[in-house]
């Protein structure tokens, strides 16, 4: 059983399909998002890069299901250009959502997490990407932000081994809404080869479902023809 797995970005792209997967499994999908996801699920809107939103927004979800076996942070923006030409303000909240919001998220989960099971520990996921273990030009907001996440997962899960499961998710690029906004020239091309966001949610649910002891530490997940990988 997956339990109660709160999941961020959940209205759109990988978060969306993570939330049908843990539904479909059997698990109770909570949503952390600025808007309203589609498939009834029990959400909260909030900004993650307002730490006050991300903490309160947990809580609020944790107390209504009754507890939370697992996180997954899955939700992501971007700022594509060179660094002079990326305004402060836009740089700097890729990395409020990506890294700051994730480290709220699982803060604020951490005393939910240990006691499910019955004090015997939940599962962190988190979700970084192949840009952060390689840098792009082009890309210092993300890449920073996805750096970032690498190091603090590995970091956490050094911290709270035998507490709580921590899974860093290094996932290749997916065909979601995520590039629609991009200009053209930071946009996938035509020939470009991407996962389907379904077949990374089934990974995140391997990670989630592994027995207490049994730890998958990082995951990897790209197309066979991934450019950014390795």
């Amino acid at each position: 059983m997956v339990g109660n797995v709160l999941i961020t970005g959940g209205a759109s792209g990988l978060g969306r399909a993570t939330a049908a997967a843990v539904a479909k499994a059997g698990g109770r999908p909570l949503v952390v998002d600025l808007n309203e996801p589609d498939g009834g699920f029990d959400h909260v809107r909030a900004d993650l890069a307002d730490r006050e939103q991300a903490e309160r927004a947990v809580r609020e979800l944790a107390e209504r299901a009754g507890g939370l076996d697992g996180v997954v942070t899955a939700a992501g923006v971007d700022a594509c250009g060179r660094l002079e030409d990326v305004a402060a303000d836009r740089w700097e909240r890729v990395i409020g959502v990506n890294l700051l919001g994730t480290a709220a998220v699982v803060r604020a989960a951490l005393p939910f997490l240990r006691a499910s099971g019955g004090g015997s520990g939940g599962r962190v996921v988190t979700v970084a990407s192949t840009l952060g273990v390689r840098a792009l030009s082009d890309a210092t907001a993300y890449c920073a932000s996805k750096f970032g996440v690498v190091g603090f997962t590995r970091a956490l899960a050094a911290e709270l081994a035998g507490q709580v499961g921590v899974t860093l998710l290094i996932p290749g690029g997916m065909h979601t809404g995520f590039f629609d906004d991009r200009p053209e020239q930071y946009k996938p091309g035509p020939d470009a080869r991407l996962n389907q966001p379904e077949d990374v949610a089934a990974a995140i649910l391997f990670a989630l479902g592994q027995p207490r002891g049994c730890e998958v530490r990082e995951l990897v997940v790209a197309a066979s023809t991934e450019t950014s990988w390795p």
